[in-house]
Parts: C-alpha cells; structure tokens; sequence
C-alpha cells in the first residue's frame, strides 16, 4: 500500500523534472540549439505538426540553425511559423535551406533568462512539494482506515521526503548549469 504510494509520488516527481527539462531544452542560452525550435509548428496539408517531423534541423556552427525542409514547399510555412513564434529571430530563406542566426545576448537578456530559468525551477519545486504533500495525505488516509502501522506510515513519510529532497537538489543542480550556459559568453 504505502510503497504504491511512494512509486507513484516518484513518477509523478520524474515527470516534473522532465518538463522543468524540456522547458529549459528550448530556452535560448546564445548559442544555437536545435531544441530552441521544438515547440515551433508548421501547417502542413491542413494540419500542425512539429517543425521536426517536416524537416532537418541541425546547428553547424555555434550561433547559426539551419533548417532543410523535406519538400521545398514547406519553405514559406516554416518561415511564417518561425516569424509567429517568440524566438525573436528573423529567418533567412535562401530557396532550399533557412537559416536563423542566434544573436549574442546582452547581459541585460542574460540577467532576465536568468530569472526565467530559476522562476521554472522555483515551479517545479513546488510541484514536487505538492507530490509530496498529497503522497503524506494518502499515507495518513491508510493509518485512518487502520490498514497500516504507525511505524509504517513513520518509514513511508521519511521515504517520501528523502526522493523529495533527490528531486528538489537535481532541479538545483539543472538549473546551476542553464544559468552557467546563459552567463558563459
């Protein structure tokens, strides 16, 4: 009973840090990458898909993305997607391939990513608080229906709080490097 609840708690804690990871995959930091396009999606024949299904994109030199579409038709869409999205990069359309150069960050963009990253951060740990709280309640909700010991309930309420302190310094530690990532110039 008490160890189905810890398992739970510690899917839904792993499922938080993949988003805090996703999120910050498509941050951009000054350099390119190509996961800062992840979330752009492109019209294609009437329906949206992921900029990835409908073409390459790969980063050659530091600063510059290069897209390559799978059909050349797709050129216009992709260009209008990137232009509707927030990246704030002005792509390049040379008739086969896009480019989009990454602009070097001001310390004033770098400051406020910055403050981005650890607002994310800060929102995950309190998403794994929550876990942790509801995952207490189900505990002391087995003590009430008298189908666990005291001593149980101790063990799986230390359990509990030790994957969240795991989780907590792993959100600490993802978000130390993307802020060193965004202040390295």
């Amino acid at each position: 009973m008490i160890k189905d609840i810890i398992k739970s708690s510690e899917e839904k804690m792993k499922k938080t840090l993949g988003v805090l990871k996703s999120e910050l995959a498509t941050m951009k930091a000054g350099r390119a990458n190509p996961t800062m396009l992840d979330r752009i999606q492109v019209e294609y024949y009437g329906s949206m898909c992921p900029l990835s299904q409908v073409a390459n994109v790969s980063a050659p030199e530091p600063r510059l993305l290069l897209i390559t579409p799978w059909e050349k038709q797709l050129l216009k869409e992709i260009e209008k997607a990137i232009l509707k999205s927030d990246l704030g990069i002005n792509p390049s359309n040379d008739g086969s391939v896009i480019r989009l150069l990454v602009p070097e960050l001001t310390e004033e963009t770098r400051k406020n990513l910055v403050k981005n990253v650890k607002k994310h951060g800060e929102d995950a740990k309190v998403a794994i608080r929550s876990i942790r709280r509801e995952a207490n309640e189900k505990i002391k909700a087995a003590k009430k229906d008298g189908e666990v010991s005291e001593d149980q309930i101790k063990k799986g309420e230390e359990d509990v709080q030790k994957i969240t302190d795991n989780y907590v310094k792993e959100i600490d530690n993802i978000i130390l490097a993307k802020e060193k990532e965004i202040m390295s110039i």
